[in-house]
């Protein structure tokens, strides 16, 4: 296990790498590999472990009575995900989670996190990133609410835009979605989104390739 790796993610932020293997053997952890499509957690599943992905991705998404499928979010090398269903008790998952290529995940058994906050600096340590890792993410959900809330397929895909323009910075962005999960992220119909998309590229206010992006600004469409 690459220990500088973690040392480099959000979770374990604030640690050295000669210490991670340390914390980890004083916790109940395990390594495990996914082939893509392959399902990590169910929805209706009970979770008790917080995930770092290794390497790879894995994407959380809902699935309706109706077979619609709306991404709720993306998870790559050294993000964390189910953290907040591990954190309160007997909570089963309402999402699926599923590896969108080979991926490699660290699983960490939060209840003997929190078994040793009070006497382990490291545990507490942990514990502090979880909490400022749930809060961006909370932030996260907040903006997918926002771009899913106008009316038109454009209005959501300028509302997008203008966050990853904002992130990236720059008007020529790379987005992690391919058209599908798009559509599933931002609510709408793949072909109704492709459709807008060609219109918004035959009007010069966007030219794309692929899940490349650059966005005119008003002095260029002049």
């Amino acid at each position: 296990m690459d220990y500088y790796f973690l040392s480099q993610t959000s979770l374990f932020m604030g640690c050295e790498a000669e210490d991670i293997p340390h914390m980890l053997s004083a916790m109940k952890h395990k390594v495990r590999k996914y082939n893509k499509g392959q399902f990590i957690y169910s929805n209706g599943e009970i979770v008790r472990e917080v995930c770092v992905v290794l390497s790879g991705s894995v994407q959380i998404e809902n699935v309706d009575l109706f077979g619609k499928r709306s991404i709720l979010g993306i998870s790559e090398a050294g993000d964390i995900f189910a953290e907040s269903y591990a954190c309160i008790s007997n909570q089963p998952m309402l999402v699926d989670v599923v590896a969108r290529e080979d991926t490699e995940i660290l699983r960490m058994d939060v209840p003997t996190l929190f078994s040793k906050a009070g006497t382990n600096d490291y545990a507490a340590k942990l514990i502090e990133n979880l909490l400022r890792i749930s809060s961006q993410k909370n932030l996260k959900l907040s903006m997918r609410i926002l771009h899913s809330a106008p009316k038109t397929i454009r209005a959501r895909l300028y509302s997008y835009f203008s966050e990853q323009i904002s992130i990236q910075e720059s008007n020529n962005i790379v987005i992690p979605l391919d058209r599908q999960q798009l559509a599933d992220y931002l609510g709408v119909d793949r072909t109704a989104l492709s459709k807008e998309l060609g219109k918004m590229r035959d009007e010069g206010l966007i030219t794309f390739h692929k899940n490349e992006f650059h966005i005119l600004a008003a002095n260029e469409k002049s």
